[in-house]
């Protein structure tokens, strides 16, 4: 297990039937090494950032962990935690989470979701404009990429982008949010870069996760049901996941979760209830 590690990329509100149209070779690089599937948000889910990612980073449905909105009022996080605070509380594993929309790194607005990683990492926007929002993301993987980079006894990290979500609210689908997702492949690029310069890369199975949330209306905004806004994907690669396969049947957003656990060797306990599953057969084993 000692040289398992884990980076999750989480990338706010990016549309999946657009990506095929645009430049985004760092994720196109990490699913030729594993696989790119569509999500499609659960029906009982509200298709907003704070429900679906509360899924991805715990593994379980919303009716478990209990958040229904963008405030957190009334959650359970503290029964059903996020994968890099039971890795650190519960397995003695260093984890990074590191971001800047507020309520998943502060305690605000009924947060934070992510409870107790090893080591926090909150650089938030000066201003709530997408150009701030841009800045943002820049900071965070910057930062990120050091940590990931500097830190040989890290084992998992999760990192949040924000701007293409915030960007597609300002000025909808069009132009700016396309070269927005753009901007964010180039920050997952930065990330991969400070992975492989850690001097024990070489000796290291890394699993990369890279997923999104929800989609977005043409002229920006969700919390429907249209295929738009419900449409999610995730990308992946690793050692227990074999390059070119198909996307697994089903794929969901609990299932980021689940597999980050048996990516890094942890037996997952019955009692912990995930609703997720890991994306192969190999790792369930």
């Amino acid at each position: 297990m000692n040289n398992r590690r884990l980076l999750v990329v989480g990338i706010d509100g990016v549309r999946f039937d657009l990506l095929p149209s645009l430049h985004t070779p760092h994720q196109d690089e990490v699913a030729a090494a594993g696989f790119l599937g569509r999500v499609e948000v659960d029906p009982g889910t509200p298709t907003m950032s704070g429900p679906c990612w509360a899924t991805v980073v715990t593994g379980v449905s919303v009716v478990k962990h209990g958040v229904w909105g963008n405030r957190f009022d009334g959650h359970r996080l503290g029964v059903f935690p996020d994968f890099t605070t039971r890795l650190a509380l519960g397995h003695g594993l260093r984890t990074l989470a590191a971001g800047g929309w507020t309520p998943l790194f502060v305690a605000r607005d009924g947060g934070p979701m992510f409870a107790a990683p090893s080591r926090l990492s909150y650089i938030g926007p000066t201003a709530d404009t997408p150009e701030a929002w841009e800045e943002c993301d820049l900071a965070v993987a910057t930062d990120s990429a050091r940590i990931l980079a500097e830190s040989p006894e890290l084992h998992a990290a999760f990192v949040y982008l924000g701007a293409v979500d915030e960007t597609a609210h300002f000025l909808g689908c069009g132009p700016a949010y396309r070269t927005s997702i753009e901007t964010a492949d180039r920050h997952l690029g930065t990330l991969l870069a400070g992975l492989r310069r850690r001097p024990g890369h070489a000796d290291e199975e890394w699993t990369v996760i890279v997923v999104t949330d929800h989609g977005h209306r043409d002229e920006g905004g969700h919390g429907g049901r249209s295929p738009e806004e419900t449409t999610a994907w995730i990308a992946a690669c690793g050692p227990d996941i074999p390059p070119g396969a198909p996307a697994p049947d089903g794929l969901r957003h609990a299932d980021v979760a689940a597999h980050a656990y048996a990516a890094l060797g942890i037996p997952i306990d019955p009692h912990w209830s995930l609703d997720g599953r890991p994306f192969s057969a190999s790792a369930r084993r």
